[in-house]
């Protein structure tokens, strides 16, 4: 049984949702038990009111993924919807009171739910979230959600709400109109949910009153036309340029919907989803953000004969912008920290620019006073190699040379204990080779952090040839507990990550070089779903760094007898770090110009030194060579082993350096494109411009043997 039925001496119903499982989800099963319900209520003369509630932690998450990304049919998708909102809307009009007891979250189709009742009552909870996040998954509320909202709210309060997939916490969903009360705990909302039961015996929405109308006005009235319909759009199309269809669908769904009666509006939202949820990016998104995150997050990449680990105290070697950064999401974890420099200034400088983010947390309403000072407290700031001797996890984040990092290796490992693990967070040097300089190479693994830390989700973990099991282990645990999401690779040069977003960075000065325009350049960048473009983001990495790791790539390959390849981007990059010496953001000169107080702006002598071409290409053909010079390198890391998973490749590529959302991944995108379509076109790609797209041996096996990724 899925929902519990309990009457009281008052004629109250209170139907409980309980599935099987953690969490209450909405399935087929689900809307049976839910629509048998509803049946007997309405046709109970006795029954006075109902409140609906949950046995679990939460209300209900929403609706069932799993079952969504199965669905094909748009015309059975269509009749899916139709038949939630039907057993909604009885609920609503039945004339029959009707409470939602709001004790945890309540997502999607959950809040859906809620809404269609009269009143809202939730339990005070920071971790509660309430709202409708199925845009990140590519569809739209589908439950009456989009035309409850503008009914309720308006068009331009509803729209951002709905397009951006906002979730509020209880206090932020009252504030917001959202919610109507909230109290202190479940026996306290269950006695409000009575009371007004009592106070209000005739349930019904506002939307459903004679003289009701559209809060601001429907779309014929004037302000409405001249001051959200014209915006609306454009402010879309700046955001997503036209690679998420859902944004646009919500909008159209409102729009249209509240142009007519409330049925009617109905089934143009159930329309719209119909065709969203059977669509290429819908599919791609929901295998990215709910299969293949939830298959990482529970450990389908630890090992799996390792018990759960627990780390103690962290050592953070260096206390610049990496290493600050470790040791604040570490203490804001509850997690203590040593954090050690070459001296105590500078270590305790980096303390004070982990204070600066507690602050900024505080002054954001996301941590208390209180909370910010026993952050603080964890943290322990010195020079003194000896503070480190009881850590139980090292991560060494010093810069990024050899040299460097084996005499850190070597001082530490002298004082910790023989079952401290210690992580490099090198971004390129293979893990291997780095582990020789450790006395226990079993015990060395790479732990690879994102800049900023505070803001990037991803953490690379990298096996080296002798790291073990118990040290990946250790690594995963740690990631998952300061709240971030963990990919296992293989050691390579550069990993995966670096490796593959290198190709980005690569392919935007080989355009530059070849004497494309510079903004035309960027636009195509931001056109294929990346973040910025190819030349703001080598700014932001900094084109010296790329340079010395570039070089330190040559010796080592030098050094092992191999030939270090060039390419047209090699020359670029000199070109901007030897001869006119401008090396990126931080230096406040590279591909852009960074005025004070003013927006950044492209150099302007960038076309003087890289003239324009007698041929000027399409984006459409910029967007596939930035696109496809990623997807194929991802396919040879799969293929020499370095990727032993898709999903860690589409997670860590979109969390990592944000490749395409909407593609679901650098793995998925060509699952999405079709892998025969996919190869004749990097075939066409490498005719015309070289190598970097020969289709791997790999992708022609899949092909013959109708596999995909």
């Amino acid at each position: 049984m899925r929902i519990g039925y309990e009457q009281d001496a008052k004629a109250v119903v209170t139907l409980i949702f309980d599935r099987e499982g953690p969490v209450n989800l909405i399935d087929e099963a689900f809307l049976d038990e839910l629509g048998a319900c509803v049946e007997r209520i309405a046709g109970d003369d006795a029954v006075k009111g109902v409140i609906l509630a949950s046995a679990k932690e939460s209300f209900l998450a929403g609706a069932d993924i799993d079952m969504l990304f199965g669905v094909t049919d748009p015309a059975l998708a269509f009749q899916a919807t139709e038949r939630f909102k039907a057993i909604l809307r009885k609920l609503e009009t039945m004339g029959k009171p009707v409470v939602a007891a709001l004790n945890g979250t309540a997502l999607g189709g959950g809040f859906e739910i809620a809404l269609a009742c009269h009143r809202r009552i939730a339990v005070d909870s920071k971790k509660a979230q309430f709202g409708f996040p199925e845009v990140t998954l590519g569809v739209l509320p589908a439950g009456g959600g989009v035309t409850r909202m503008v009914r309720k709210f308006g068009l331009q309060t509803a729209l951002p709400y709905l397009v951006e997939g906002t979730r509020l916490n209880a206090q932020e969903a009252l504030d917001a109109g959202w919610i109507d009360e909230v109290v202190r705990d479940a026996d306290e909302m269950r006695e409000r949910a009575r009371a007004w039961i009592a106070e209000n015996p005739r349930g019904a929405q506002l939307w459903d009153e004679s003289g009701y109308r559209i809060p601001g006005g429907d779309p014929r009235r004037p302000a409405v036309m001249s001051q959200v319909l014209p915006i609306a759009p454009a402010m879309l199309t700046q955001k997503t340029h036209r690679n998420y269809p859902a944004p646009e669908a919500i909008l159209s769904a409102a729009v249209e919907g509240a142009m007519v009666d409330f049925e009617t509006a109905s089934r143009i939202e159930s329309r719209y989803f119909a065709k969203l949820v059977t669509g290429q990016i819908a599919k791609n998104m929901m295998t990215a953000f709910w299969r293949q995150l939830n298959e990482i997050k529970a450990g389908k990449s630890r090992p799996g004969d390792v018990p759960k680990t627990k780390t103690n105290k962290v050592g953070v070697l260096g206390a610049g912008f990496m290493g600050h950064g470790i040791a604040y999401v570490t203490a804001a974890a509850g997690i203590d920290v040593v954090i050690k420099d070459v001296s105590l200034e500078l270590a305790e400088a980096g303390k004070r620019k982990i204070a600066k983010l507690l602050d900024d947390r505080v002054s954001r309403g996301k941590m208390s006073d209180a909370d910010k000072e026993q952050a603080l407290g964890r943290i322990r700031a010195t020079a003194d190699t000896r503070e480190l001797a009881d850590c139980d996890l090292i991560i060494e984040a010093v810069f990024e040379d050899r040299d460097v990092k084996r005499a850190v290796t070597r001082e530490t490992e002298a004082v910790v204990g023989v079952d401290a693990i210690f992580g490099s967070n090198t971004s390129t040097l293979p893990i291997s080779s780095l582990a020789k300089e450790s006395a226990r190479p079993k015990n060395f693994v790479g732990i690879h952090f994102f800049s900023p830390v505070h803001r990037m989700p991803l953490v690379e973990i990298i096996r080296g040839k002798e790291t073990s099991d118990a040290a990946i282990a250790k690594a995963f645990d740690y990631v998952l507990k300061i709240g971030k999401t963990p990919i296992v690779v293989n050691d390579g040069r550069g990993f995966y990550t670096s490796r593959v977003f290198g190709t980005y960075v690569s392919e935007g000065m080989m355009l530059l070089a070849e004497g494309q325009h510079p903004r035309a350049i960027e636009s195509a960048g931001i056109k294929t779903g990346m973040a910025v473009g190819p030349l703001a983001v080598s700014d932001e990495v900094n084109l010296g760094l790329v340079w010395h790791i570039r070089e330190q790539t040559r010796k080592d390959l030098e050094a092992e007898g191999k030939t270090f390849t060039t390419d047209p981007s090699d020359a670029t990059l000199d070109f901007m770090v030897n001869t006119v010496k401008r090396t990126g953001k931080l230096q406040g000169a590279g591909f852009y110009e960074y005025p004070e107080d003013e927006p950044k702006r492209l150099w302007p002598d960038l076309q003087k030194h890289f003239p324009a071409a007698s041929t000027e290409l399409g984006q459409d053909e910029m967007r596939d060579r930035l696109l496809f010079a990623q997807a194929l390198e991802t396919v040879r890391c799969y293929e020499e082993g370095v990727l032993t998973s898709a999903a860690d490749a589409n997670i860590g590529s979109i969390f990592g350096w944000s490749f395409a959302p909407y593609s679901g991944g650098t793995l998925q995108f060509i699952n999405g494109y079709g892998l025969e379509k996919f190869a004749a076109r990097a075939r066409e790609l490498e005719s015309k411009y070289g190598e970097r797209f020969r289709v791997p041996g790999l992708l022609d096996k899949m092909m013959n043997e109708n596999r995909t990724f």
